[in-house]
């Protein structure tokens, strides 16, 4: 794990999308983190030790899920699956699929695998939670994530400046071309790359960007916070000490009111995200993910908070 020193910084983003604004000045304290997310050789051992069985390695529960056929839905998981060529960028059905038998240890519903040294996908947030737990660790909130994966570098788009590939050099595992057809894979990866196989940021960390998205225990609110802060005259604006998110009850999906599965935050963008699609591999980048729903572009890593 790497030490993250206390310190303040300004989190969020006023350039790309609005669940990013508005931008606060947090504080926030010291904390460890893990240097790569958790590889499927690492859960291997969570799971010979406990047994513990993952989400989507169970059936569904139909009370989680009023008037559907739970039972169309065998026991699986999303796989992202690329088109033939362009599509409808608003339907994320064009390249997402559920695919009966795929988990943790079989990603992509296949008889392939898990690589061993790739991060570990296709874990819902309840397993990510029980992992943590068993390792006496935790996981890390949205403010905390945001301000390792910028490494000291307050203010640039990317971790390690603004320009996504500085002197030609390729810093990270995205999309390069037109998602989610059209991939140069100039990063050397059609789908997860090693960990550790780009530069670490400012404090030591790898793959805090791109690759797999990444779990926090912050729920998902569309927005940061906007208040005023009580002593203006004193205090930077919206100066907030270690946040920690918004009501569980608020970050249901309003688009989905029949479906009452909270949303937590997820952080760092993917192997998937394009400059077309999804210009999400940046340190102020967010999106919502329901609880109960494991990926193929979805890992984490853990904190110890001191």
């Amino acid at each position: 794990m790497i030490w993250i020193p206390e310190g303040e910084f300004r989190m969020g983003s006023l350039d790309f999308y609005p669940e990013e604004t508005p931008v606060n000045t947090v504080n926030q304290d010291g904390f460890w983190i893990d240097a790569n997310p958790v590889t499927p050789d690492e859960f291997a051992q969570f799971i010979d030790d406990t047994g513990y069985v993952t989400v989507a390695e169970r059936a569904l529960n139909p009370d989680d899920y009023p008037g559907i056929n739970v039972e169309e839905f065998p026991p699986g998981s999303l796989v992202f699956t690329p088109s033939d060529g362009p599509v409808d960028l608003s339907n994320p059905g064009n390249w997402w699929q559920f695919v009966t038998g795929a988990h943790w240890r079989s990603p992509l519903g296949t008889d392939e695998g898990r690589p061993r040294d790739h991060p570990v996908v296709q874990v819902a947030f309840e397993d990510v939670l029980a992992y943590a737990e068993w390792r006496g660790k935790s996981i890390p909130t949205e403010a905390e994530w945001e301000y390792a994966a910028q490494g000291g570098n307050d203010g640039t788009i990317f971790p390690w400046g603004n320009e996504l590939y500085p002197d030609g050099n390729v810093m990270t595992n995205t999309w390069e071309g037109e998602f989610p057809w059209s991939n140069s894979e100039r990063d050397g990866y059609t789908r997860t790359s090693p960990v550790g196989s780009y530069p670490q940021n400012g404090y030591g960390l790898f793959d805090m960007i791109g690759n797999v998205w990444e779990w926090t225990q912050d729920w998902w609110s569309s927005s940061h916070p906007d208040d005023e802060p009580q002593s203006p005259c004193c205090a930077p604006d919206n100066l907030r000490n270690n946040p920690q998110g918004g009501p569980k009850e608020a970050s249901l999906d309003p688009q989905m009111p029949e479906i009452t599965i909270p949303r937590k935050v997820l952080k760092g963008g993917s192997h998937l995200c394009a400059a077309n699609y999804c210009l999400r591999y940046r340190p102020a980048a967010r999106i919502p993910q329901m609880i109960d729903t494991s990926a193929s572009h979805i890992g984490f890593r853990c904190v110890v908070r001191s």
